[in-house]
């Protein structure tokens, strides 16, 4: 593995929204189930806080796994929320020592909509935006068609909207320095966004215009909350996980970039964070890129109107030391976001600065493990 050079492209400060980034190698939400509790309620404990302890770097931002913004918006134990006293309580102690190595940290706010069955939200329907159900088992061994969605009434849909403001201001309270709304894989907002989900004939339906409008309405609150140079959201466009995929999602998710971009100067939110088409938890690489409708896909098309609006661009999905540099040299990105690669690799900023090589992660500790900790903290710095 070559070096790369401390002036070369990951290695340059940036501004982003509220803070100024060292480098540009951010920590990709990844969920690991590692959190404990009961009845659904999952806090932060100590093995949490060493993880991100861990992997925090001077200057570097890191996004948290995926979290909950309310008791029934989640869909999988061991996973910490944003709802109650204690989580609030337990993220602190996360922070405290992400800051105390000089790093950021984002929260990742999370409604899994109907990628949830009743067992796991005491005994309640799932909501989404349309009844259809997403095919195969959930985690409690049901299938998912078993106990369908329930499509959410507006009153519904303007609650959850407060929920997301709610949750962001929790998320300060618990010392995050912003948020990051979670927009993609599959989950309640992409449920919205998708076409082949959303079959919606109200204001939230229809037309592309009609289906972001739950993305926005909730962008805007949660500026409101708590600034919107504190909030990124995240989105995939190419996604085909949870049952998603749309028929055009260049089209499609350019306007919904055209609509963000748009948004008053105190409303637009500081970056937005994609994930490559290349990217699936399903088809490999070349099997994916054949397979997406819409014309040749690449986060290329989104990137000029976000950079007109003075939006900063973060990209994730299959990145490694020889192909990040070049997104950035290209213009493709202000930043690379990794994931895979940080679960194995706590010391990741320094090995890519120095070119060392680097540790493989195991996919079997990825969702859990025991002890927890295997897959989880124990995994190496580079010459310890």
């Amino acid at each position: 593995m070559g070096s790369i050079d401390i002036g070369g492209p990951l290695f340059q400060p940036l501004r982003l929204g509220a803070v100024t980034l060292s480098h540009r190698i951010v920590q990709a939400p990844t969920t690991r189930m590692r959190s404990t509790g009961s009845d659904g309620v999952f806090v932060p404990n100590d093995l949490n806080v060493e993880y991100y302890s861990q992997r925090a770097s001077p200057g570097g931002l890191m996004l948290t796994e995926a979290t909950p913004i309310s008791r029934l918006a989640a869909g999988y134990p061991g996973v910490p929320g944003i709802f109650s006293p204690s989580q609030i309580a337990g993220w602190k102690k996360v922070t405290d020592a992400v800051h105390a190595k000089d790093a950021y940290i984002y929260c990742q706010l999370w409604h899994v909509g109907r990628a949830t069955v009743p067992s796991f939200i005491e005994g309640k329907q799932a909501l989404s935006a349309s009844s259809i159900p997403i095919s195969g088992k959930a985690l409690d061994g049901n299938e998912y068609a078993t106990t369908p969605p329930r499509p959410m009434t507006v009153d519904e849909i303007q609650e959850t909207v407060k929920e997301y403001a709610a949750a962001s201001k929790r998320a300060i309270q618990a010392g995050f320095d912003g948020v990051e709304i979670h927009g993609g894989n599959g989950y309640l907002l992409d449920q919205f966004l998708h076409d082949n989900v959303n079959n919606r004939t109200d204001d939230y339906g229809g037309s592309i215009e009609n289906r972001s409008r739950i993305v926005l309405e909730i962008l805007q609150a949660v500026a409101e909350a708590i600034g919107a140079e504190r909030v990124g959201i995240r989105l995939s466009p190419y996604n085909y996980f949870q049952d998603t995929r749309d028929s055009n999602p260049n089209v499609h998710w350019l306007s919904l970039c055209s609509q963000i971009a748009s948004l008053p100067t105190e409303f637009r939110p500081a970056y937005v964070h994609m994930i490559e088409p290349r990217f699936d938890e399903i088809l490999d690489e070349h099997a994916k890129m054949k397979s997406v409708a819409g014309g040749k896909p690449s986060l290329d098309v989104f990137r000029p109107t976000l950079k007109k609006s003075g939006i900063a661009f973060l990209v994730a999905g299959n990145f490694n030391p020889q192909n990040a540099g070049s997104k950035l040299i290209e213009d493709g990105a202000d930043a690379v976001a990794f994931g895979r690669w940080f679960i194995s690799n706590p010391d990741l900023p320094r090995r890519l600065k120095e070119g060392l090589p680097l540790t493989p992660y195991d996919r079997s500790t990825f969702y859990g493990a025991d002890p927890p900790s295997k897959g989880y903290t124990d995994y190496s710095f580079y010459g310890k």
